[in-house]
């Protein structure tokens, strides 16, 4: 029978790990590329829609401020990573798209990341690691669930 207790220590040792893990990303990513994880989040998030993100949206796909979003989109902007685009009938919004050099670049850290995580979770296997992370991904729907509805 599973306990408060047992659900509990479950959620400190997910924790943990995924700290752990986290921390380990972030050393790779800025000793590797002289990145940080949000820019290598925010990267991800762009070419999963080449045709480009408002700031707004990108803002709510990453679960950050808008303030934060315009941080990073200048600096990728800055190195020739990305560029804004206004968009057609809206003259106050900008969409924000990854060049053809920020493709490439990502595809290099995507690579990587790859591997680290492969790396790092090494000890399941692709059997375990589709269990768990379709268990997870029930744990997330429910969540996001829950927060919908408090949000009303």
């Amino acid at each position: 029978m599973t306990t408060a207790k047992d659900r509990l220590r479950l959620w400190l040792r997910l924790l943990k790990v995924t700290r752990g893990i986290e921390a380990r990303l972030r050393e790779a990513l800025r000793r590797e590329f002289k990145t940080t994880l949000p820019r290598f989040d925010m990267m991800a998030a762009l070419s999963r829609h080449p045709e480009g993100l408002k700031m707004s949206a990108l803002s709510g796909v990453l679960r950050v401020s808008n303030g934060n979003v315009t941080g990073i989109v200048d600096r990728l902007e800055e190195e020739g990573l990305a560029v804004r685009v206004p968009v057609p009938r809206d003259r106050r919004a900008m969409m924000v798209r990854m060049t053809e050099d920020g493709l490439a670049e990502f595809a290099r850290q995507a690579q990587a990341h790859e591997g680290w995580i492969d790396e790092m979770l090494g000890d399941f296997t692709a059997d375990e690691a589709r269990s768990l992370a379709t268990r997870l991904m029930r744990l997330a729907e429910t969540q996001d669930k829950e927060e919908m509805t408090h949000a009303l």
